[in-house]
């Protein structure tokens, strides 16, 4: 019997779970409630077990149920993720290499990837969005693009795969002009406290209520990178910059590298992850792209 357990019993499974009732499962899922009573009923008949206790007015997952309902969740997650593969393999080299990126990635490597791209798929253009924080992950969990690189939020969200893509180094600068330019030594939490901290802000909202490297209660947020490269070289306050960018700034003097009591410059680090959507994996393009970034 347990053979016959079928997909649609596992859907109509996690459904009822989700819903909380077998009738806000149906409208889900655009069924009637006596068929997703029905389908319930025969999904436990063929698995020998009770998934819902039904003594009250509202169906709640048993012991059991709650075990299996991980279980199903899995099963079905990797069924769709055959699926979109398989899909994906049946339809070919994708039409577009659409491509959302962590404003703190090298620009280097990216050119270089996509002039990989560019001669060996000529007939797929690429499509290249620049974005920070939360940025990214939405143009990934939207569909935008099939394909994310992600570094400045640190949260994946669920319905995305994710794989790591090395890591960035970073720095804590200022103007040579600013005040913590002319401390000796490492600076404590107390003193950086004490000025104005330039950030990055999300125009979407998943990372609301989160403040990622934020020391002080002194923040101007700033939209783009290059905007805080700015106002740091204007001695508005000081902030962490991937080092790629600011290294010509601190050779010539421009921007001064400061020392944190609480962050040893060994453990200035960010990891770098690229992501795509379970149901949409990446394509032949995509897969030589980040085959070239991982190079």
């Amino acid at each position: 019997m347990l053979d016959n357990v079928t997909l649609d019993q596992m859907r109509t499974f996690i459904a009822a779970a989700e819903e909380g009732s077998f009738s806000a499962a149906g409208r889900k899922l655009k069924r009637a409630q006596s068929v997703v009573s029905q389908t319930l009923a025969n999904l436990e008949a063929q698995l020998g077990v009770v998934l819902f206790d039904r003594s009250e007015r509202y169906p709640k997952l048993t012991e059991t149920g709650a075990t299996l309902l991980v279980d199903a969740r899995a099963v079905v997650q990797n069924m769709d993720a055959f699926k979109a593969r398989a899909q994906s393999l049946y339809e070919g080299l994708e039409p577009e290499l659409s491509v959302a990126v962590d404003v703190m990635y090298p620009m280097n490597k990216l050119t270089q990837a996509a002039g990989y791209c560019q001669d060996n798929f000529v007939h797929t253009p690429l499509r290249l969005y620049v974005e920070v924080l939360g940025g990214v992950a939405q143009l990934v969990l939207d569909g935008s693009c099939r394909l994310g690189i992600i570094g400045s939020l640190p949260v994946v969200q669920e319905s995305l795969v994710a794989e790591p893509l090395g890591r960035i180094q970073f720095v804590t600068v200022v103007s040579p002009a600013h005040e913590l330019a002319s401390v000796e030594g490492l600076i404590s939490d107390t003193e950086l406290a004490r000025h104005v901290q330039l950030i990055l802000t999300d125009r979407t909202a998943l990372s609301s209520g989160q403040n990622y490297g934020v020391m002080s209660p002194l923040m101007w947020r700033l939209s783009d990178l290059g905007s805080k490269r700015a106002f740091l070289k204007a001695g508005f306050g000081w902030g962490h910059m991937p080092l790629h960018m600011v290294e010509k700034d601190i050779a010539a003097g421009e921007l001064v590298s400061i020392q944190l009591q609480s962050i040893p410059a060994a453990e200035m680090f960010m990891g770098m992850q690229w992501v795509y959507r379970k149901d949409l994996p990446p394509g032949p393009a995509a897969r030589a792209f980040i085959s070239q970034l991982l190079s």
